[in-house]
């Protein structure tokens, strides 16, 4: 795969995973909805923040891991795509009906960009889903370092655009996911994108 193809595929990827509702746009519409887009913009660069702890975490293991040998390398692929196929296959047959954007009770603190960090770094499927995700895209005889910073880049500007149009369509957004088909065409979607790249990178090859 060339670095255009890489970035493209990737870009498309993310993006999906973005617009697919979960924790992080119930925490910003919660948020706006009772706090304002001021503090929902400071819980959605919380959020960018923790991505980026997760990336450096998963960057600098994942290059350690990658040049060590092969046999770590076909582990991680092996684990990646299985990990992959699980959401997937949940996604496709499982999807949701309904998304309650107030599954997040308030919490005390008043710092939400704290709240927005901790809420991220504290997920750990965030990391496993980064180093299962991340490696299929960094294109051969690359530093995953440096492709694993700007691939965590591109999904938190994406993240960050996706927050940004969340707080200024508020009530139309949290509407919008109340309608079981859009919630149940969006899940399904994603599984069977999750799929694809669960497929492509069990037959990867280093």
């Amino acid at each position: 795969m060339s670095v255009a193809d890489s970035l493209l595929a990737f870009s498309i990827a993310a993006l999906l995973l973005t617009l697919t509702p979960g924790l992080d746009t119930a925490l910003i519409l919660r948020t706006a909805t009772v706090e304002g887009g001021k503090k929902a913009f400071q819980a959605a660069l919380g959020i960018d923040t923790g991505c980026f702890i997760w990336g450096a975490i998963v960057a600098f293991g994942l290059g350690a891991l990658l040049a060590a040998s092969e046999l770590a390398y076909d582990i991680l692929k092996w684990c990646g795509a299985a990990y992959l196929f699980w959401l997937g296959i949940q996604l496709l047959l499982r999807p949701r009906q309904t998304f309650d954007t107030n599954q997040l009770e308030r919490p005390a603190s008043s710092n939400w960009f704290l709240r927005g960090m901790l809420g991220n770094v504290l997920n750990p499927k965030i990391g496993i889903f980064y180093v299962s995700f991340l490696p299929q895209f960094i294109p051969v005889g690359h530093s995953p370092i440096i492709w694993t910073f700007l691939l965590v880049s591109i999904h938190v500007v994406l993240g960050t655009l996706w927050s940004l149009t969340l707080i200024m369509a508020t009530r139309y957004a949290s509407d919008l996911l109340k309608i079981p088909a859009i919630v149940k065409w969006m899940d399904r979607a994603t599984g069977g994108v999750f799929m694809l790249f669960a497929t492509k990178l069990a037959l990867s090859s280093r």
